[in-house]
């Protein structure tokens, strides 16, 4: 299952999360007797693991604090309360809500390096697409080399080489990389490129508008960051390059 699948069902990710270590408390009952308390505690740890690994901060700070109630209420003297009558049980509970705390946010940091280094990987491999690009190609041929690779940077459903201007009603990605729609600043990282009309990176000759990538997110919404539309910017300023050299 992939961070998108989780995406899709945070809530019920969420819920399962928050009963999984309710489920692990209770089975751990059969074996409490021939158990230590710093074992369970272990054990409940791994469910923790298991909710933070889907890159919810709620889910896992979920499953911490249900870990803790679960640890306490299953396996603490007195059995099926939330008191505590030893002090080291408190003291393994406290341990277990900052390590499952801390279990969540290294699994965060973890997936967002990931993350990063996945759109890396995406830059790189749409630059290696104009490694390719013979030098005799046409434009339609450029056109399409260039706008695989700037698909491939921004995420989207499809990008087109498109050789006039854009329409007055499409977004347009700027030089300085901020995304415009009717005059206004879009904040793409938060509500992303649109998705019921086309984004645009223009692209000039010597100040004179020659075409531009028309990009589609009809499908979902794609947030992509500063570096990623400096990229597609690049990609598109090669175009211009090229069509100037011929």
């Amino acid at each position: 299952m992939t961070h998108s699948w989780f995406a899709a069902h945070r809530v019920a990710v969420r819920w399962l999360a928050v009963l999984l270590p309710v489920v692990v408390g209770a089975a751990l009952v059969l074996v409490r007797d021939s158990m230590s308390g710093a074992a369970a505690a272990m054990v409940l740890v791994l469910a923790v693991v298991a909710a933070a690994a889907t890159g919810d901060r709620i889910a896992g700070v979920g499953a911490a604090l249900s870990a803790t109630a679960s640890f306490d209420f299953f396996l603490t003297v007195p059995y099926y309360t939330l008191a505590i009558t030893y002090r080291d049980d408190v003291q393994l509970a406290v341990t277990l809500v900052l390590v499952g705390l801390a279990v969540t946010e290294i699994a965060i940091w973890g997936r967002r390096q990931q993350a990063a280094a996945l759109r890396r990987d995406g830059y790189l491999q749409g630059l290696a697409h104009l490694l390719d690009l013979p030098p005799e190609a046409d434009e339609t041929e450029r056109g399409r080399v260039i706008a695989a690779a700037v698909n491939q940077v921004l995420g989207a459903d499809r990008t087109e080489w498109v050789p006039y201007p854009p329409d007055a009603d499409d977004a347009v990605v700027e030089a300085d990389g901020e995304v415009r729609a009717a005059g206004a600043v879009l904040d793409v990282r938060r509500v992303g490129l649109p998705t019921d009309g086309y984004t645009a990176i223009p692209v000039r000759v010597a100040d004179h508008p020659v075409g531009h990538f028309r990009i589609v997110t009809s499908t979902r919404v794609v947030h992509p960051g500063a570096e990623q539309l400096r990229v597609a910017m690049l990609l598109a300023d090669r175009m211009g390059a090229l069509s100037s050299a011929t």
